[in-house]
């Protein structure tokens, strides 16, 4: 039986954002530092199941499912983990090598590459070798576009001369109708005849990353529409996560450090052959945190988004700047993305430019490119007239708008200082209206996230509090019951009414008990989301008298992955904490200390050991009193030393008390 290494199961887990997974299904809604939207494995109108990107997973306080990314996908689309793991490394656009022995059948999918090799490798002849007007109006139009030479041969570019003659090709080649339909180069409606889906189009393949051709895209030849047809999502190929090029483009990124993102598939070929092979193209869909994750993997963080001259060229520029969000400020830290922007001069495309200008004129213009965000503020002020006051307030309020995605971050703020300045508006006024700008809610999630965007909004998030106080929600009084922001505490008992099913009646905890459970939560998922903060606390993790069996065994499990290896990052912990103990992912998602501890996360662990130690020694003063209250089962001698032990232990606990209350 195949098996999939450990090793390319956890660079699939690490290539992969919870979040960005979720939002291609569901609507996320930050708050703080998580995001929450309706559960998608069951119907409800208020939004109860919690994403946290730190841990990468989640947890559904209505229908109480749980996971990781591979567990979301196993449970999404109804299939087995190896298939989920498979899943996710196309989406990610990762080679997985996977162990067997050569009696292993060709899996569906290599039948389906086949029928895309072979697709490639007969298109690539009709262009080559068939006599027809319409072959020869193809041809005639690559060498119109200095595309002739050897560039058909170097790019396997083809000609679809449509009437079924793909059909009866690949049948000679042993493919069913099935597999060409499910490849997407025959399709058939409703049990009618199948039919070539290309016809009268010059071919250009699209490979994944390894060099294997996985979907097609086809212009038309002369007039007609669409101008361009691509391959639909297959089972290969999802058109968010693969770039035009990329298998020639990504040695020269690495080499570069710089990937350059270009509209058609005209643009890269004229690129590369003109040596700009850093180049590759969207197809037909704006960039998303997925291209941008791909690309990083070969050119670090830096691209560059080269847009058209013309009309088209500017809606896509439009489009691109719904991608601005924290993953381009310094608060983004490592994740940081360095997209910038710039637009051709007087209408023309980077084919047009490099073969009427020059490569150095067009390296020239990459050289001038400007951070996205400044090309979109240049770009806003531009559609006004600020030589007049009218003018001068509308361009504010549009180009200060831009900064929305970003507003708490620093770089927002010397934006804003500068859009004042450029139009005459003072700066205090700028930061003010910056302040009362509200985040935009945008379905497609491509870069928190993680990463994670074409149209959502990461975000590394503020703290929600920077004040001294570590705790201003968690009171030293076990017997307060704050306000939960997020949900009541009582889901740990029952589910709220948007459940599919009734849950059983709750057993009734005491004020007290419920918050100890509480604070034994919190404590492990401080730990667990700071791992540098476990062996500074492994005394505590180790004594707790801990009121929950889970905790428990997510202590132990904290401790024995730190001590094995204390490099793992809060993800990496996570997945081994769940592995062991699946349940605990409703304990590692389900957590205030984002918002209580503001980003003194050692103040806020501290503050816990403290009020657990204090609640154990106080349960243990109990446990001494309820002996002493029966002395006819104790000799003199024990009566005495347990009324010592007690007043000892009474002494501690009035001690670490009065600590809490001075804060010392």
């Amino acid at each position: 039986m195949a098996g999939i290494s450990d090793e390319d199961k956890e660079r699939v887990r690490a290539a992969t954002d919870i979040v960005a997974l979720f939002s291609e299904r569901s609507v996320m809604r930050q708050k703080g530092r998580d995001f929450w939207c309706c559960c998608p494995f069951h119907e409800e109108k208020s939004p109860s199941c919690k994403v946290d990107p730190n841990t990468q997973q989640y947890y559904c306080f209505g229908c109480h499912e749980h996971g990781d990314v591979f567990t979301y996908v196993m449970k999404t689309e109804g299939i087995e983990f190896p298939d989920a793991v498979r899943r996710l490394a196309e989406r990610a656009g990762i080679e997985i090598k996977e162990s067997g022995g050569p009696s292993i059948p060709r899996s569906y999918k290599e039948r389906l590459r086949g029928v895309c090799n072979d697709t490639r490798d007969f298109y690539h002849s009709q262009l080559m070798r068939l006599k027809s007007p319409e072959a020869d109006a193809a041809r005639a139009y690559l060498g119109g576009r200095n595309l002739g030479g050897t560039v058909p041969k170097d790019w396997n570019l083809g000609f679809a001369p449509g009437r079924g003659a793909l059909i009866a090709y690949l049948r000679s080649r042993g493919y069913s109708i099935k597999e060409m339909v499910d490849a997407n180069v025959v399709v058939q409606y409703d049990g009618s005849r199948p039919r070539d889906r290309f016809f009268n189009r010059i071919m250009f393949p699209i490979h994944d990353e390894s060099g294997q051709c996985i979907a097609f895209g086809g212009r038309v030849v002369g007039k007609g529409e669409p101008k361009y047809l691509n391959t639909n999502d297959t089972p290969l190929f999802h058109k968010s996560n693969v770039l035009f090029g990329l298998d020639k483009a990504k040695s020269r990124m690495t080499s570069t450090g710089t990937a350059i993102v270009v509209e058609g598939y005209t643009d890269v070929i004229a690129l590369h052959e003109s040596g700009v092979t850093n180049a590759v193209a969207t197809l037909g869909t704006a960039l998303t945190t997925q291209h941008i994750r791909v690309l990083s993997r070969h050119a670090g963080k830096r691209v560059i988004y080269l847009f058209d001259g013309d009309e088209a060229g500017q809606r896509a520029t439009d489009r691109a700047l719904g991608f601005i969000d924290e993953s381009m400020t310094p608060e983004a830290g490592k994740h940081q993305v360095e997209l910038l922007a710039c637009t051709l001069p007087d209408n023309l495309d980077p084919a047009d430019f490099v073969s009427q200008r020059g490569v150095e004129a067009l390296q020239a213009e990459l050289d001038a490119a400007k951070p996205l965000i400044a090309f979109g503020i240049d770009r806003h002020i531009a559609r006004f007239d600020t030589s007049t006051a009218e003018g001068r307030t509308a361009a504010f309020a549009d180009a200060i708008a831009l900064l929305a995605p970003i507003k708490d971050s620093l770089l927002a703020t010397e934006y804003a200082v500068d859009i004042a300045g450029r139009l005459h508006v003072r700066e205090s006024d700028a930061i003010e209206r910056l302040k009362r700008l509200t985040p935009p809610t945008r379905r497609d999630y491509s870069r928190n996230a993680n990463g994670n965007a074409a149209g959502k909004g990461k975000g590394k998030p503020q703290a929600a509090s920077r004040s001294a106080v570590p705790v201003p929600s968690a009171p030293e009084d076990p017997e307060y019951v704050p306000y939960d922001e997020y949900v009541p505490f009582e889901a740990y008992e029952s589910g709220p009414a948007s459940a599919p099913e009734p849950m059983p009646a709750p057993v009734e905890l005491s004020v007290y008990e419920r918050n100890r459970r509480r604070y034994e939560a919190e404590f492990i998922g401080v730990c667990a989301h700071h791992p540098e903060l476990v062996m500074p606390y492994a005394a505590s993790l180790a004594q707790v008298a801990w009121h929950v069996p889970l905790h428990a065994q997510a202590a132990d499990e904290l401790l024995a992955a730190i001590a094995e290896n204390p490099q793992l990052t809060p993800a990496e912990l996570a997945a081994r904490i769940t592995s062991q103990y699946p349940e605990a992912s409703r304990l590692l998602v389900e957590r205030e200390s984002d918002a209580s501890a503001g980003d003194d996360f050692n103040a806020y662990a501290s503050f816990l050991s403290e009020i657990l130690a204090t609640g154990d020694l106080a349960s243990q003063i109990e446990t001494y009193r309820a002996q002493l209250s029966h002395p006819e089962s104790l000799s003199e001698e024990e009566s005495e030393l347990l009324f010592e032990t007690v007043s000892a232990l009474q002494h501690e606990l009035a001690e670490r008390r009065s600590r809490r209350r001075t804060g010392q």
